[in-house]
């Protein structure tokens, strides 16, 4: 028997496998419970395996299932791939775009620059990503973005993208005004600090090996999704860390967070727009916005 694998059964089980569940893969995709379940079960009837063990509360990939996502994702970027060369040599404009910004920085200026993109009518699908840490490197890396915004320090091995520098973003201490630390004498020393939890924002990379910065060995962490929530679990005392400036600075102002000097701060990350490198016009045109914008404008803080 012949086996024919459709790329919509492949992007229904790899939405399932990235969101966590049926219900949830069938609202990304814009369809409904009922279409996803047919198409899994109709895929398991013309493989003659079982994709998903369904004998616990939550549905999960069998080994024949985890092998087939792992293939097939590879033919999902090849399609994808294919699809925008051929849009690209037809017309010179993406079929679709997919932007990863870091969350250190700020979304308004992106949104603006989208704003008058959609007005020039290039009909090209634009889709952000927000990412932490190296994911935004990684989103680029891995085919998930075209563009990176904030791509922190070098980029990864590898090439097929160019960057650009944006600049640099300077990092402080901060600690709630009722946390421990806020009593302690300056500068703070790394053994002061090591006897308190710390909050991190969790690396987003898939492929690459995620990374942490500002944690010393022992250390006891908290790890949250993003810089914002990072900044909201210092502020409630949860744990301590770095931020950058203008933001920990917007909530010193408001009485939230102490900014403290420490014993050996955090060296400031370099930042960069990073891009690959065969984009067509869309790209292009989004490109030289975005490099027309300083990387000040993208960073949080008083207003």
């Amino acid at each position: 028997m012949s086996i024919r694998l459709s790329i919509e059964a492949l992007e229904v089980l790899d939405a399932i496998d990235r969101e966590g569940s049926f219900s949830a893969a069938a609202e990304s995709l814009h369809r409904v419970p009922s279409a996803i379940t047919y198409t899994i079960r109709t895929l398991e009837d013309s493989l003659d395996i079982k994709l998903f063990d369904r004998s616990g509360h939550k549905a999960r990939l069998t080994d024949a299932g985890n092998e087939l996502l792992r293939e097939g994702r590879h033919l999902l970027k090849a399609a994808g791939e294919l699809e925008c060369r051929v849009r690209r040599v037809a017309t010179g404009v993406e079929t679709d775009l997919s932007i990863a910004i870091s969350d250190l920085l700020r979304l308004e200026p992106l949104y603006e620059i989208m704003t008058r993109f959609y007005a020039q009518g290039f009909g090209t699908r634009l889709r952000l990503l927000r990412e932490v840490y190296g994911g935004t490197w990684d989103a680029l890396i891995s085919n998930r973005a075209d563009i990176a915004i904030g791509a922190p320090g070098e980029g990864p091995p590898g090439g097929g993208y160019t960057t650009r520098l944006m600049g640099t973003v300077e990092f402080v201490f901060a600690v709630a005004p009722h946390h421990p630390l806020a009593q302690l004498p300056e500068p703070l020393s790394n053994q002061d600090i090591q006897q308190h939890r710390s909050v991190s924002a969790a690396d987003s990379s898939r492929s690459l090996p995620p990374k942490t910065s500002g944690i010393l060995d022992g250390q006891d962490t908290l790890s949250v999704p993003d810089i914002p929530s990072k900044a909201l679990a210092q502020i409630k005392g949860l744990g301590v860390g770095y931020l950058p400036r203008g933001l920990a600075e917007y909530h010193a102002a408001r009485g939230e967070l102490l900014i403290r000097q420490v014993a050996e701060p955090k060296t400031d990350v370099v930042g960069y727009t990073a891009w690959r490198s065969n984009g067509g016009k869309a790209q292009q045109w989004l490109l030289q916005e975005l490099m027309a914008i300083p990387l000040q404008d993208f960073l949080p803080g008083p207003t």
